[in-house]
């Protein structure tokens, strides 16, 4: 404790030396603090703000970087300097020191004509531009003030297109209502080159190879007019080549399924199908499985949405390392009807078909469990050469719990097998045309897996999984998965009269144990706005539906105990919803606020008056509420005896909420840190006599936890090792009127893979 006192007290000792480097700073220089913008005029400038923070952009040079109002990184520059600076001032100089920048730096002239170029650009004519320098002599810094009086600005009185310069008017013109140019819109020539853009993607669209938007130019007329207004017209430049104004057809596309970089040769036997021509020395994949993800067809005209999408399909498949697609002009002459002609060859340089991942990891868990996890996973690509893959795992993990308290030697030996299926493309009774789904063709994926866990002075439980299933994206932000079957068997066996007495004790565990057929059907919703990582808002949302028990009552009898059957296993029905939703501010240079909602609830009907223990929720542990251990959080107000060896087992329920605000920082290359807040618990919908206080009800605000933290990640290449140290500051627990605790100086310690959220 004395040496984290010591270590703060260092810390903040640097940070007030790095307030003030007044005093490093020569005697004949301003230390530079950057400048401001303001614009005059005497009428009502429209969008004024906008267009300061534009001028803004343009301001040179960008002054010392502030964290906290502090120059860390010119403190340490100046310390850097001296003649011994030491061996933390040198490294501390590495990661984050920068130069000064100087007053002297600064050539308010050369800045004024950028500003009045950026104006005119901008419609502002004839400005008036002055700067003024404001210098504070006590602190050795100074800023510049940049003025801008502007005039009327120049409006657009019309844009029409220059007919005798545009070979290709026709096409320009069937989307001319859709132009970025409006009539009385302010002169604005970012604008125009948007129009540019536009107009050469819709041409790219309509078979036109070669054209560039450099090859269109705008002229201004404003002879016309007394007032300030142009007429607009856009015209093609001189001397542009002829291929650059017709469109191009494909000609031939020719397919090489099993190319690699270090062949000498593309040569191999010709297979037509589709319309297409297929060269591979062996069937290596089959024409007609490749041939749905291909989208590009001879006689088509060129289109680079066409093209990416084939790319992006055929890079979906999971077979292939490489795609490209390469275009090759035919050096003929332009038909009648004025069309070029276009050869498409697409290389495909597959992955290794057969792969072995071994994964080994040592496992601390926030639940007193440590020990070593071994898996190992064999992946066969292209199984059937139709691009199907299968994925065998096996796993195998020991763990003890160490530390205090009854449980302490409690071992847990998990083993697992594992197999997956996965074919890229839609098995179903019914054939379903692929090209339906324009964005991507859904795959079908089928399950299997067995489980064995053994706790030792507890249970011994066996779990088999079967699923068959889709999944596909709808666009580039949305994926659908649709498992309409979903089959699940529990047993539990081999308990001891220790656990068998913790079930005795709790009808509700026991019930949750009890239903060892879990028959049903899944469905996911994500939204991944986190793909535009350079957007400033960014979203996230993964909603789930979860139904069980419903087709299957059908064939049920009954047992004993009058709960229902299936081929002698008692089965469960229920339905369960839950959301979580992810909003991130970006706010730049590695600075990101990320917040995150979490709801879900599990109803039990029919054949089951509590939800299966492996369908509850908890809370708790390095993914949801960091200051409290897995699964040690509720439910509700619950708290567990200190002699409660079944707690472990009991604190789940079947309704849960959860809230999280996290603001994350650079410290260093490939470091950030972070502070955080978490809230939340889980509750039931239904009195359990076992679990008293677990009830959800209108008081549920402040039955939550919450606690706050910090930590530091590692992320390279989005491979992010987690470390958080995180406190309970409302412990539901305790009883009312205690629940407020300050415990900081015992915080829970998470290690974790990847972000919380």
């Amino acid at each position: 404790m004395m040496r984290t006192k010591i270590f703060c007290s260092l810390v903040i000792a640097v940070l007030i030396s790095a307030c003030s480097v007044e005093k490093f700073i020569p005697e004949d220089e301003y230390l530079y603090e950057g400048a401001d913008v303001t614009v005059t005029s005497d009428t009502v400038v429209e969008h004024k703000p906008e267009l300061e923070t534009e001028l803004e952009t343009v301001l040179r040079p960008e002054p010392n970087k502030k964290f906290l109002g502090m120059r860390p990184g010119l403190y340490f520059y100046y310390k850097n300097q001296r003649e011994n600076p030491g061996f933390l001032n040198k490294f501390f100089y590495k990661k984050m020191g920068e130069e000064p920048v100087y007053l002297s730096n600064v050539e308010p002239y050369e800045v004024e004509k950028i500003l009045r170029n950026r104006l005119e650009n901008n419609g502002f004519f004839y400005s008036t531009l002055g700067s003024e320098i404001e210098v504070d002599s006590t602190k050795h810094t100074a800023r510049v003030a940049y003025a801008a009086k502007v005039l009327d600005p120049y409006k657009v009185a019309s844009y029409n297109l220059d007919i005798d310069s545009l070979q290709i008017k026709d096409p320009i013109r069937q989307n001319f209502g859709e132009s970025l140019i409006k009539v009385g819109n302010r002169f604005d020539l970012t604008v125009m080159k948007g129009e540019r853009t536009r107009i050469d993607t819709d041409l790219k669209s309509r078979g036109y190879y070669n054209f560039n938007p450099g090859f269109l130019i705008f002229e201004a007329d404003s002879n016309r007019y007394d007032e300030k207004r142009v007429d607009l017209f856009l015209r093609l430049k001189k001397d542009v080549p002829e291929k650059s104004v017709i469109p191009y057809k494909i000609s031939k596309v020719r397919v090489y399924p099993n190319y690699t970089l270090e062949q000498d040769t593309i040569t191999g036997d010709s297979t037509r199908y589709g319309n297409k021509t297929y060269l591979q020395k062996e069937v290596f994949f089959r024409p007609d499985r490749l041939d749905a993800f291909i989208q590009l067809e001879e006689g088509q005209l060129y289109s680079p949405d066409i093209s990416r999408n084939t790319s992006r399909r055929l890079g979906s498949i999971g077979a292939y390392k490489y795609v490209n697609i390469r275009y090759d002009e035919v050096d003929t002459q332009a038909e009648g009807d004025s069309l070029g002609h276009l050869e498409a060859n697409i290389f495909l340089s597959p992955l290794n078909k057969r792969a072995v991942r071994t994964e080994l990891q040592a496992v601390q868990k926030s639940n007193g469990f440590a020990g070593p996890n071994l898996a190992v996973t064999f992946a066969n690509r292209n199984l059937f050469k139709g691009g199907e893959t299968l994925n065998l795992t096996g796993k195998v993990g020991y763990e003890v719990q160490v530390g205090g308290g009854n449980n302490a030697g409690l071992s847990s030996l998990q083993l697992g097998l594992g197999a997956d299926l996965i074919f890229p493309r839609v098995l179903f009774p019914i054939k379903i045309n692929e090209d339906f789904f324009k964005y991507d063709i859904p795959k079908t994926k089928v399950s299997l897996s067995a489980d064995y866990l053994n706790r030792s002075r507890l249970y011994t439980l066996l779990s088999g999984l079967a699923s068959f299933g889709y999944t596909w994206r709808a666009n580039k932000y949305v994926t659908h998965e649709y498992n309409p079957i979903s089959v699940n068997y529990v047993n539990l066996a081999n308990t001891t009269p220790e656990f068998q007495q913790i079930l005795d004790d709790n009808p509700f565990l026991q019930n949750s144990f009890d239903q060892e057929f879990i028959s049903g059907m899944t469905y996911s919703f994500t939204y991944n706005g986190m793909v535009d990582q350079d957007k400033t808002h960014q979203f996230f949302l993964n909603a789930n539906l979860d139904t069980a028990g419903n087709t299957i009552s059908l064939f049920s009898g009954a047992t004993e105990n009058d709960k229902k059957s299936f081929l002698g296993l008692q089965y469960a029905q229920y339905a369960k919803i839950d959301a979580d939703f992810r909003y991130h501010f970006n706010m730049g240079g590695g600075n990101k606020l990320a917040t995150r909602l979490f709801a879900g609830v599990g109803y039990p009907y029919g054949n089951s008056d509590v939800l299966p223990y492996t369908k509850q929720y908890f809370s708790g542990g390095p993914y949801s509420v960091r200051a409290f251990r897995i699964r040690s959080l509720g439910p509700g107000t619950y708290t567990p005896g200190n002699d409660d060896e079944g707690a472990y087992f009991d604190q789940t329920g079947n309704l849960r909420l959860e809230a999280n605000i996290e603001y994350r920082f650079p410290l260093f290359p490939y470091v950030f840190g972070a502070v955080f807040a978490d809230a939340g618990n889980v509750w039931n919908t239904s009195e359990n006599e076992s679990l008293p206080g677990g009830r959800f009800t209108s008081g549920f605000m402040n039955e939550l936890g919450i606690g706050t933290g910090v930590g530091v990640r590692v992320d390279i290449q989005n491979f992010v090792i987690r470390f958080d140290l995180a406190a309970p500051m409302h412990d539901p627990s305790l009883p009312s009127g205690e629940r407020w605790v300050n415990d900081f100086g015992n915080p829970i310690f998470n290690f974790a893979i990847g972000y919380p959220f």
